[in-house]
């Protein structure tokens, strides 16, 4: 049986907020999660709020975050309505 793959609903303030700290712009953190520009700053204003486990931990990684620091949900296995 295929499980769905699940997703993080991100939090886009506090993702915003710990790049802010960190002083990266959004490009270098972009370029550091290897996610795009436009992507990142989908998730920062809550356009997107849904990440896949393997953009999730790059992000994570980029910003030196917590694991669940950028969250606002638990993982869900919901197919993405976006």
């Amino acid at each position: 049986m295929h499980r769905p793959q699940p997703f993080f609903e991100v939090d886009g303030d506090a993702i915003r907020r710990k790049r802010m700290d960190l002083g990266l712009d959004t490009e270098v953190l972009a370029d550091s999660a290897e996610i795009s520009r436009r992507y990142l700053s989908h998730l920062e204003n809550g356009t997107r709020r849904r990440m896949r486990p393997g953009k999730y931990a790059a992000l994570r990684a980029a910003l030196g975050a917590d694991a669940n620091e950028l969250l606002l949900a638990p993982p869900s296995t919901d197919s993405p309505k976006e």
